[in-house]
């Protein structure tokens, strides 16, 4: 039977081991997130006005303002 771990050595790993998680995470994220960017831009170069749903999340979250206030000029705009 395997000794028991301190519960105050079992936090330590446990904090050293999502430091080094996060490290090699956030390279991923800001990749997916910059590839995101690109896919939603290009969707509204090409698209109608009412745009897909996932495009309006991106738009409102842009803008800070929920997808109603948003209007086709602001949404525009976020092209350049």
């Amino acid at each position: 039977m395997a000794e028991r771990m301190s519960t105050a050595t079992r936090m330590d790993r446990n904090r050293a081991d999502g430091i080094i998680t996060r490290g090699e995470k956030s390279a991923a994220k800001r990749i997916a997130r910059a590839n995101r960017e690109k896919r939603m831009l290009a969707a509204i170069k090409k698209g109608p006005y009412p745009y897909t749903p996932a495009v309006q999340s991106w738009i409102s979250v842009k803008l800070g303002k929920t997808w109603r206030q948003v209007t086709e000029a602001e949404a525009k705009k976020l092209l350049g």
